[in-house]
């Protein structure tokens, strides 16, 4: 019964036109259905966020691959977002340059700011704090990420003035 409720609703549900004027877009840039794949799941994302289940359903009609698949590939790529996230997406880097340069430091001074853990999201949805296994940016670490924008040779003692920034 609750599958059956599932597959209704996504069967039902529609991206707007917008979305699927730029999926059809770049198909032509595409050899291959399937390769268009995350570049559909990402134009989607940045209008809406995050990457549903009915958004996932849509999309494999577009592209035409199975939703299985799809789903496969939005969740094995950590920049697609299978749950809301924050306004404000932190990624910080765990990588063993990044830990040899006090990574923990920075991990712990952004969990007791934001009062999260790893994986959360803030309950304003101001900020959610994902790990990265690198950024990158190895000579200059730690460093994290908040949208778009690095910042490298953190310190504790930086964190709080950088998420004042972003609130």
């Amino acid at each position: 019964m609750f599958q059956k409720k599932i597959k209704e609703i996504c069967t039902k549900f529609q991206l707007t036109d917008t979305e699927i004027v730029e999926i059809e877009n770049q198909k032509k840039y595409y050899e291959h259905p399937r390769a268009i794949a995350i570049e559909a799941l990402k134009i989607v994302q940045k209008k809406r966020g995050w990457i549903s289940d009915p958004v996932i359903y849509a999309i494999s009609k577009i592209i035409n691959i199975n939703p299985s698949e799809l789903d496969g590939i939005a969740t094995f790529y950590s920049q697609i977002f299978r749950k809301p996230v924050g306004r404000n997406v932190i990624r910080y880097c765990d990588s063993s340059v990044c830990y040899v340069n006090g990574y923990k430091l920075i991990k712990i001074a952004l969990e007791k700011c934001l009062k999260i853990k790893i994986g959360q999201t803030t309950k304003d949805y101001k900020f959610t704090l994902l790990p990265v296994c690198c950024l990158g940016n190895c000579d200059q670490g730690p460093t994290m990420m908040i949208n778009e924008k690095t910042y490298s040779k953190l310190t504790p003692e930086s964190i709080p003035y950088l998420l004042e920034l972003y609130k």
